[in-house]
């Protein structure tokens, strides 16, 4: 095979030492069949530096980041390297083996990996290296050693997770990586072959088998709860059958198997409660398993069965860990189109209503911005139920309890998914929406709340709320929408100025309380000094944030972030998230400032995801949803976590960073804030203190009786007329509930509401400790 330049020159560097020259040149120089070829070479080289080991490293790097080919030789190649040098080197790396069978478009040779495989299959059994069993399990194919492997594989594991070895053991040796691929990592591996589930899905046998191991664990589960098998807390699986069972869930819901959600469900309730009164529960690492397959393939019942667990188990901790892994499920549930918006009706009537007579009673289930059981007795709601309905239909009461709580977990998902396939720009047929969502009995009531559009003609589209009927469309374009006529939710960054506008108004005038920020989302457009930048923005930079609430912010939006801290590495950090079904990835790096309390934020780069390879992108390459979108995120870490949002700063007399604050908390809006702006322009005008009150590019001034003030509109903070003094009012009473807002996603909108009803009234306000303020 002829090598490139490139990959000729790296080759030189690792087998020649007379070789000079610098090996760290762009690495997308160097082709699939290069890095292939080059992998021997990079494993046989030694050393503690110099520029054969830069070499070595410029390959491995770009193994990893990329696919790498093999030929029948350099894979036979790689299986030499492997086991050159072993008796010195104590290790091999089998998970490498295994990726370049997989790897090899014209087969391995299995004639030539013979010998070499049975030196890596004696070298790991007789050291007891056993921690990738796939990859063992592979290699032992080839070198006729499946026995010996079998036996030591098997000691100490349950039936199920010997059932898979013994399925495995049918198989070529191909067939048995493929799987150590999927389950199997190892520094130096490339990255998974993006067509990994697919192929095993392909395997009959393994989907059979999937099928049986969960049905043995579902029983099994069962024969627990029924007391014919002792309970013994989170022991009803051993490790190798929870890593099997999670393998099994993950196939099964990227397959979407119809018999699998009733399962699902029995079984993440079963081992998510104990039989007993205790505060355990029979296997939580299988439960974290099933989330985590969730979290890889999502189903609409997955996330319903989850949250039906989370409810059920009396583990303090389990809660918690189960709502991080949910949050970022219902994000990947939005990129599988095909199933995310599956939904029962659960018998409701259109418009998300169901009326139960009860003994003499009513049960009513309604469904608004939340899911509400009342109890009716003729005309006249009831505060509670009924003492007779609780004494003597115990068991319906509690399954309308079960009903109402499986409506409110299937409107949760449904909303998270929605938002969170903004991104993906994510279109489905006139007539799937319309069933799916716009007709449904539950869905619809969140539908309707929301702006679609539909592309009524080729090119020609057409924005209207998801309550609108066949015939409201028609009379807005003189054609029905035909069936397949793509419709998406309308985001604002797609629409004209006066089409934002208009909306805005009409949810504003209507009272329309989305499920999410529609209308009044934030957009974020390229600027100038971005695309002077190129790769990477700083519009968020340099903003000093509390990181222990960046970090839970992090986790509640979907970024994937290690926590800093006092060790190696851990000064600097890079959280992510994925974008536009996996297509796209957003970096937001941030850095700790040495207290441990606060962090300083840095650059956002974006990165595409071409052929499962990362390759970083320039901004102007970026889609103009995706790159909003990620802003949008980025501008609510800030403008939630930033020191300049806290109204008791200036009493700590940090010196440091008193410049920031001042700056920051009183500064020119960012986005987020613009649309807060925006929001209050259109609810003043209806409150009772409207001619107090006057708008300026950053601040809503107020004119009380003692004062007049200026809150400014990012930070809420405030500053009192004359001399621009500073109050200080961490929170103010509620008296602007009665105000309708369209949105309220981090709560300062509200608040910024509240301080202007004290303030406009300030000679009613009681507190010593603002009055002080005040009066100076």
């Amino acid at each position: 095979m002829r090598l490139s330049p490139a990959a000729l020159t790296l080759r030189a560097l690792m087998t020649d030492p007379d070789t000079t020259g610098d090996p760290w040149f762009e690495k997308s120089y160097l082709t699939a069949s290069d890095l292939g070829a080059l992998l021997p070479y990079a494993y046989r080289t030694t050393g503690s530096g110099g520029t054969s080991m830069s070499a070595r490293f410029v390959v491995e790097d770009a193994v990893k980041e990329r696919q790498p080919s093999f030929t029948p030789e350099a894979c036979a190649g790689l299986f030499l390297a492997l086991v050159d040098g072993l008796p010195e080197r104590q290790w091999s790396n089998l998970p490498l083996a295994a990726a370049a069978l997989v790897r090899c478009p014209d087969g391995p040779p299995r004639a030539d990996l013979a010998e070499p495989a049975r030196a890596l299959v004696r070298f790991h059994l007789g050291s007891r290296r056993l921690e990738h069993p796939h990859a063992l399990l592979a290699v032992a194919g080839l070198a006729g050693l499946d026995d010996e492997v079998a036996a030591v594989l098997k000691t100490g594991l349950g039936p199920i997770a010997t059932g898979e070895i013994d399925l495995l053991l049918g198989w070529e040796a191909e067939r048995r990586a493929l799987l150590a691929e999927i389950v199997e990592r190892s520094y130096g591996c490339p990255p998974p072959l993006p067509d990994a589930w697919e192929r095993l899905a392909a395997i009959p046998e393994y989907a059979a088998f999937a099928r049986s191991a969960l049905e043995v664990a579902d029983t099994r589960v069962a024969a627990i709860h029924a007391g014919e098998i002792p309970y013994r807390a989170d022991r009803a699986f051993d490790d190798g059958e929870k890593t099997v069972l999670g393998r099994a869930v993950r196939l099964a819901l990227r397959q979407d198997e119809p018999w699998l959600p009733d399962l699902f469900d029995r079984l993440a309730r079963g081992v998510a409660v104990a039989p007993t009164t205790a505060r355990t529960l029979p296997s939580q690492g299988l439960l974290y398993e099933m989330a985590r397959a969730a979290e890889a393939f999502p189903t609409p019942e997955a996330v319903g069965a989850l949250r039906a667990a989370r409810e059920v188990t009396r583990h303090a901790g389990v809660p918690k860990q189960l709502d991080r892994t949910l949050k970022r499920i219902e994000q990947a549930l939005a990129d599988r189109v095909e199933v995310a918006f599956r939904m029962p009706d659960l018998g409701f009537e259109p418009g998300g209503r169901l009326r139960v007579p009860v003994g003499g009673h009513a049960a009513v289930i309604s469904v608004g911005d939340d899911v509400e059981l009342a109890w009716w007795q003729g005309g006249k709601r009831l505060k509670g139920v009924p003492a007779a309905v609780r004494r003597d239909h115990a068991d319906e009461v509690k399954r309308l309890r079960d009903l109402t709580g499986r409506a409110r977990r299937q409107l949760t998902t449904l909303i998270r998914a929605l938002e969170a396939g903004f991104p993906s720009e994510t279109a489905h047929p006139y007539a799937t929406w319309r069933e799916r969502l716009a007709d449904h009995a539950i869905a619809g009531t969140v539908a309707r709340r929301l702006i679609w559009e539909i592309e009524v003609s080729p090119g020609r589209r057409v924005s209207v709320l998801g309550g609108a009927t066949d015939a409201d469309i028609a009379g807005i374009t003189g054609v029905a929408p035909p069936p397949d006529a793509p419709v998406r939710l309308w985001h604002p960054v797609r629409a004209s100025l006066d089409d934002v506008r208009a909306w805005r108004e009409r949810i504003s005038e209507d009272r329309i309380r989305q499920p999410f920020k529609q209308a009044f989302r934030e957009i974020y457009p390229l600027t100038p000094a971005e695309e002077r930048t190129g790769v990477y923005s700083n519009r968020f930079a340099a903003h000093v944030v509390d990181y222990r609430k960046l970090y839970a912010l992090f986790k509640q939006r979907g970024w994937a972030a290690d926590m800093l801290g006092p060790w190696d590495g851990g000064s600097h950090g890079t959280a992510r998230r994925m974008l536009a079904g996996g297509r796209w990835q957003a970096l937001f790096l941030h850095e700790a400032d040495g207290s441990g309390e606060h962090a300083t934020t840095d650059q956002i780069r974006f990165h595409r995801n071409e052929d499962g390879e990362w390759r970083q992108a320039a901004l102007t390459e970026v889609p103009p949803l995706v790159f909003s979108e990620a802003m949008r995120d980025v501008d609510l870490f800030v403008a939630v976590t930033s020191i300049a949002t806290d109204p008791g700063w200036a009493d700590r007399g940090d010196a440091r960073r008193d410049d920031y604050w001042h700056t920051a908390a009183f500064g020119p809006l960012p986005p987020s804030a613009e649309v807060r702006r925006d929001a209050l322009a259109r609810l003043l005008p209806r409150t009772a203190i409207a001619e107090r009150c006057v708008l300026t590019d950053r601040y809503l001034q107020v004119r009380g009786d003692l004062r007049s003030y200026r809150i400014h509109l990012g930070s809420a903070n405030i500053l009192m007329d004359p001399g621009d003094v500073y109050l200080c009012i961490v929170s103010a009473p509620d008296a602007a509930d009665d105000v309708f807002l369209p949105f309220e996603e981090d709560g300062r909108l509200g608040l910024i509401l509240s301080k202007a009803f004290l303030l406009a009234r300030d000679s009613e306000i009681e507190d010593e400790t603002i009055l002080r303020q005040i009066k100076g």
